[in-house]
C-alpha cells in the first residue's frame, strides 16, 4: 500500500487550474422598491431618500417646498400645460427623512449541454438585499446631508456538486456592503449638485471541483474565502427648469478591493486498484494564504423626466458600467499565482418608467429595462452565466398615517444563450429571477 505525496497532487492540481475560476461583479442596480417598480428610471425622479444612491443631488429637491410625488404644491394651467402655481423657495423645508426597503431574489439559471442529454439548473434560494437611507437639512440652509447603507454587487449561485463543468465553478458568493454619506447643494430653486465617499466592504467565497466528474475522487474542491475594503465616491446633478421637466445625472467611481484570505484545497483518500494491489491515493489538505484584487466598474447613468400633467411621470435612463477594467487578474499565493482570466466588455442598461397619481393617493407605476450581456464568449464561465437581460417590473404606492410605503415585484428574463468554445461548459444557459421588494418612508 503506498500514499501519492500532497506535493506531487497539489502542483499538479495547480497546472491543471483553469483561468476562469472567478466570477465576480454581479452588479445589483436596484437599492429601492419605488424606483425598482418603474425598472430603475429613477436618476432624474430620485423623490426619497434613496436618491442618496440613485442621484445624490436629489436629495436636495426633498426640502424646496415641491413633492412631486403627492403634488402637494398647487399647480394652475398656463394654455401650454401647467406650471407651479407658487415657486418654492430655497429650504422651504427642513428635517429628518428616513428611507427602509427589503428585497428578496430568487435567482434561476437552467443548462442544457451540447450535443443533448439531461439538463440541470442552479439551486433556488432566496435572497435577501436590504438598503437603507437618511437625509437631513437645517431651516434655511442650502446644505442638506445624507447617508445611505445598500448592497451595489453580490448574490451568489449554487451549481450541482456532479455538474460537467465542476471544475469551472460549483459555487460563488459574493457579499459586497456600502456606506455613503453625502452632501447636497442647492445652488438655486431648480439646480443642485452632490458629492459623497463610498466605504466598501466585500467579501467573496468561492468554490470549485479539481477534477471531472465520474474520476477516480469524490467530492475534491478548491475553495477561496477573502475580504476586503475600499474607498470610492459618487456625484449628481439634477436641473428641473420647470415642473414637467427634469435632468439628472448620478456618477459612481471605481472600487478596487483587495480581497486577502485562503486557499483550500482538499482531495479525499482514494483507492486505486491495479491488479492485486491496492494503492492509496489523494488525501490532500492543504491550506495557504492567498489574495486577489478586483476592479468593480465605475458607472454613469443619464436621465429625463416629463411630466405631461400633475397626474403623470415618465422618465427614460441610459446607464453606462466600465466593465473593460477587468482583464486579467492574479490570484496570489506562496505555491504559484494563477491566472484569471475575464476580459469582461463595458455594456449600456436602458429603462423606461412611468408612474400614474390615482385621485386616492395612491401612486400605480410600471417600467422596462434592457440590460447588454458584459461577459464574452470566449471568457464565459458557469459562474456568472451572463446575457441580455429584459427586465419587467410593476408596482404600486401611497401614505398611510404619515409612513409612506411602496411594493413591487421584477421579474428579469435572460434569452438563451449557446456557448461553443471547446470547453466542458459548452451549452445553452436561460436565465430568469423574480424578485419583490417594500419599502417604507417616515418624515420627522
Amino acid at each position: 500500500m503506498k500514499t501519492a505525496q500532497p506535493a506531487i497532487l497539489t502542483c499538479a492540481f495547480l497546472a491543471a487550474l483553469p483561468v476562469t475560476t472567478f466570477a465576480l461583479g454581479l452588479r445589483v442596480p436596484e437599492q429601492d422598491t419605488r424606483a425598482m417598480s418603474r425598472a430603475n428610471a429613477f436618476v432624474a425622479t430620485a423623490d426619497n431618500p434613496s436618491a442618496v444612491f440613485y442621484n445624490p443631488a436629489g436629495i436636495s429637491m426633498l426640502y424646496n417646498g415641491v413633492d412631486l410625488a403627492k403634488h402637494s404644491v398647487s399647480l394652475a394651467p398656463n394654455g401650454k400645460g401647467y406650471v407651479a402655481a407658487e415657486e418654492p423657495s430655497i429650504s422651504s423645508d427642513s428635517g429628518l427623512r428616513s428611507r427602509l426597503n427589503v428585497m428578496a431574489i430568487t435567482l434561476e439559471s437552467e443548462f442544457s449541454p451540447k450535443g443533448g442529454g439531461a439538463g440541470f439548473d442552479i439551486k433556488r434560494t432566496a435572497q435577501i438585499v436590504p438598503s437603507s437611507y437618511l437625509t437631513y437639512r437645517a431651516p434655511g440652509s442650502r446644505f442638506t446631508f445624507g447617508f445611505g447603507s445598500y448592497a451595489p454587487y453580490g448574490l451568489g449561485i449554487e451549481w450541482p456538486d456532479n455538474s460537467q463543468f465542476r471544475r469551472q465553478s460549483i459555487s460563488g458568493e459574493l457579499m459586497y456592503l456600502t456606506v455613503n454619506p453625502v452632501v447636497a447643494y442647492q445652488v438655486s430653486e431648480t439646480f443642485s449638485v452632490a458629492a459623497g465617499a463610498t466605504i466598501n466592504y466585500g467579501r467573496a467565497q468561492l468554490k470549485r471541483g479539481i477534477f471531472d466528474n465520474g474520476g477516480l475522487f469524490r467530492h475534491d474542491k478548491f475553495e477561496f474565502d477573502g475580504e476586503g475594503y475600499a474607498l470610492g465616491w459618487n456625484a449628481g446633478l439634477m436641473w428641473r427648469p420647470t415642473a414637467q421637466h427634469s435632468f439628472g445625472v448620478n456618477y459612481r467611481s471605481q472600487t478596487d478591493i483587495d480581497f486577502e484570505g485562503d486557499s483550500h484545497v482538499s482531495i479525499p483518500t482514494a483507492n486505486l486498484n491495479i491488479g492485486p494491489r491496492t494503492i492509496k491515493v489523494g488525501g490532500v489538505e492543504t491550506r495557504e494564504n492567498s489574495d486577489v484584487g478586483i476592479k468593480f466598474p465605475q458607472h454613469i447613468v443619464f436621465g429625463y423626466s416629463y411630466r405631461p400633467t400633475p397626474k403623470w411621470n415618465l422618465e427614460v435612463n441610459a446607464d453606462w458600467t466600465d466593465w473593460d477594467n477587468l482583464n486579467t487578474l492574479f490570484l496570489h499565493q506562496k505555491s504559484g499565482d494563477i491566472a484569471l482570466d475575464f476580459n469582461y466588455q463595458s455594456s449600456w442598461m436602458y429603462s423606461a418608467g412611468v408612474s400614474y397619481l390615482f385621485d386616492n393617493g395612491l401612486t400605480a407605476s410600471a417600467g422596462y429595462m434592457y440590460s447588454e450581456n458584459s461577459v464574452p464568449s470566449r471568457s464565459f464561465n458557469p459562474g456568472v452565466p451572463d446575457s441580455n437581460r429584459h427586465i419587467f417590473s410593476t408596482g404600486i404606492g401611497g401614505n398611510y398615517r404619515g409612513w409612506d410605503w411602496d411594493l413591487a415585484y421584477s421579474w428579469a428574463h435572460g434569452p438563451e444563450r449557446t456557448i461553443s468554445q471547446g470547453t466542458l461548459a459548452d451549452g445553452t444557459y436561460e436565465f430568469n429571477s423574480h424578485a419583490i421588494s417594500l419599502g417604507l418612508g417616515q418624515k420627522f
